[in-house]
């Protein structure tokens, strides 16, 4: 059998670990985060690893805890400036293109943030509702969300409900709600968010019709 992995770092939304970050250390606009992970130690420095969404670079591993660096832009750009020690973060391995896409493809660029508006408990699973700036020119290249279709949110792929032009819903089920850090997502929290890179590949390509 013939294991190919994807020259471009690709992922599926499909959380492996919520880690914990145990130090930050801030060099100039740089930002070394270093985290436990229970598979640390099948990691390699220059490995990329989704962090909340965000790819980024194994710097350094030392026994269980491996660090990773989120330069000025990315922090500008997402939610990783804002963790603390003891913050949990999904993490994601890029894939193996061997085997079934059980999420949703996902790049590990963060397009924008939103803010957690409203989470309700329905039953046993729970629905949060986010918010984030609408922009009328990026959502005609793709940058929104529609019902039924997927978004990722701190890099888990998600399916979409009650979209607004600034606004949507996802359902949590108990299992992602424990597995990653949705469990620490509150009223007011900032999360990442990657709108779907297929509908900014149609949106694209009806511009050019």
């Amino acid at each position: 059998m013939v294991i190919i992995k994807t020259e471009k770092n690709m992922f599926s939304g499909i959380i492996e670990e919520a880690a914990t970050v145990v130090a930050l250390n801030k060099e100039k606009g740089n930002l070394h985060i270093s985290l436990k992970s229970n598979f640390t130690n099948e990691l390699k420095i220059d490995q990329s690893v989704s962090h909340n969404g965000v790819c980024l670079t194994v710097v350094s591993i030392k026994d269980d805890v491996y660090t990773v660096t989120a330069i000025q832009e990315t922090l500008e750009i997402s939610n990783l400036g804002l963790l603390e020690v003891g913050s949990k973060v999904n993490l994601e391995r890029s894939m193996l293109m061997n085997g079934r896409l059980d999420g949703h493809i996902v790049q590990g660029h963060v397009d924008q943030t939103a803010v957690c508006k409203d989470v309700t408990e329905a039953n046993g699973s729970w629905y949060f509702t986010f918010e984030y700036d609408f922009d009328k020119e990026m959502a005609k290249k793709g940058y929104m969300t529609v019902d039924k279709g997927s978004v990722t949110v701190n890099g888990v792929s998600l399916t979409v409900v009650e979209p607004t032009n600034n606004s949507f819903k996802v359902a949590i089920i108990p299992y992602t709600y424990e597995y990653t850090n949705f469990h620490q997502i509150k009223v007011g929290s900032v999360v990442n968010l990657e709108f779907d890179i297929i509908g900014k590949y149609i949106s694209r390509i009806l511009s050019l019709s």
